[in-house]
């Protein structure tokens, strides 16, 4: 597989984590068995139409911790928190699966999958083909890739290999120059994370001007860095299609209750 060097950063410590956990999890299961999985038997929801309503829509994110703020819920359970989710107005739900720097797993997706029948992201730092078919046998409808590590040539793999196991894919910008790398015409939803996973730190503002360049007929999402009721209406303001938020509603005494009250002020 080919990554961008991202070496001696968080974003690179993450992909160095991946790639030996992919190899010891290829090890433990073989590709041929990951096919047979229940997940393999259902049709995938279209991640795309769900976003495509009117008004702004939320990819609500399932999430216990990250590197740079540590555990963010202790009072954690994911299908608890998905159904609350699923109350408030989500249009779609991101779970994180990536254990050793964000405490996900690919159990809180399935117990979620069996239990909520909106559209799942799988959040996770996808470098090998066989991640997206893990992917769909946990449940997923569509997946994470992340531009930051990818380059080109590796980013078109695994889009091919989404879309041969019948998966849509949120391909995630941070710096505009990373566009170089997508190929905008077969990318339907692209997402642009105001907080750069080399350092970090976040800039809403880089993100709706990266999301406002993209041509149009593509969905763009607002990612991270969104917690007051004036970053949501900014976002809105700004065309923006989708938002995905984790943090802000996951502090939240009743998460679903958050994200409502957010969609009842922009409404």
């Amino acid at each position: 597989m080919s990554t961008v060097d991202v070496k001696g950063t968080i974003l690179g410590r993450i992909v160095e984590d991946t790639e030996a956990l992919t190899r010891q999890r290829k090890r433990e299961r073989s590709l041929s068995s990951l096919l047979s999985e229940p997940g393999f038997g259902r049709t995938p929801a279209s991640l795309a139409s769900a976003l495509s309503g009117d008004g702004l829509s939320v990819i609500a994110e399932v999430k216990k911790a990250s590197p740079s703020k540590g555990v963010i819920r202790e009072d954690f359970h994911p299908v608890r928190i998905a159904d609350s989710y699923r109350s408030g107005g989500a249009a779609a739900l991101s779970v994180l699966t990536e254990p050793l720097h964000f405490q996900g797993s690919p159990d809180f997706l399935r117990a979620i999958r069996a239990e909520v029948d909106l559209p799942l992201l799988r959040k996770d730092f996808i470098l090998d083909p066989y991640q997206v078919a893990e992917a769909r046998a946990w449940g997923a409808d569509a997946i994470l890739l992340i531009a930051a590590c990818l380059d080109r040539a590796h980013l078109a793999e695994l889009q091919a290999a989404a879309d041969e196991w019948g998966l849509e894919t949120l391909v995630e910008v941070y710096d505009p120059r990373e566009l170089d790398r997508v190929d905008l015409d077969t990318s339907r939803i692209i997402g642009a994370n105001s907080r750069d996973l080399r350092t970090f730190e976040v800039d809403l503002d880089r993100a709706i001007g990266t999301l406002g360049a993209l041509p149009a007929g593509i969905l763009r999402v607002a990612e991270s860095g969104l917690s007051s009721q004036a970053d949501f209406a900014r976002v809105r303001d700004a065309g923006i299609e989708a938002v995905l938020v984790g943090e802000s509603f996951m502090r939240a005494p009743d998460p679903g209750a958050a994200l409502h009250a957010i969609l009842e002020y922009l409404s």
